[in-house]
């Protein structure tokens, strides 16, 4: 089997779906609530990305408060900024990738 082959089985294998924010809330000191479409709620702390990179424009604190939900349910700014709803979901219910992404272990072993 190529890696391709091997790379399509995989999606195909895979049970889980990117996560999707249905809810969120900006709170102070650059925390947000936030909600996934499995239910799982939380709150996660981004206070560490501002002023880093494409975050410098957080510094400015109305900025961040424009946060929206996109349509693929990804916390959003102006200017097409955007977390990863996969990456809030592990920092809001304290998880491992392992356990979002099943195959990440079988994947290191072909590595």
């Amino acid at each position: 089997m190529n890696r391709l082959d091997q790379t399509e089985t995989l999606r195909l294998d895979c049970p889980w779906h990117m996560k999707k924010i249905s809810a969120f809330k900006v709170l102070d000191n650059y925390r947000v609530w936030l909600r996934f479409d499995d239910g799982a709620e939380g709150e996660a702390d981004l206070s560490e990305l501002v002023g880093k990179g494409v975050f410098a424009a957080w510094r400015d604190y109305e900025f961040f408060r424009q946060a929206y939900v996109a349509d693929y349910g990804s916390l959003t700014w102006p200017g097409e900024m955007d977390l990863c709803p996969d990456a809030l979901w592990l920092q809001v219910t304290g998880k491992q990738p392992e356990d979002l992404f099943p195959n990440l272990k079988a994947l290191a072993g072909h590595a």
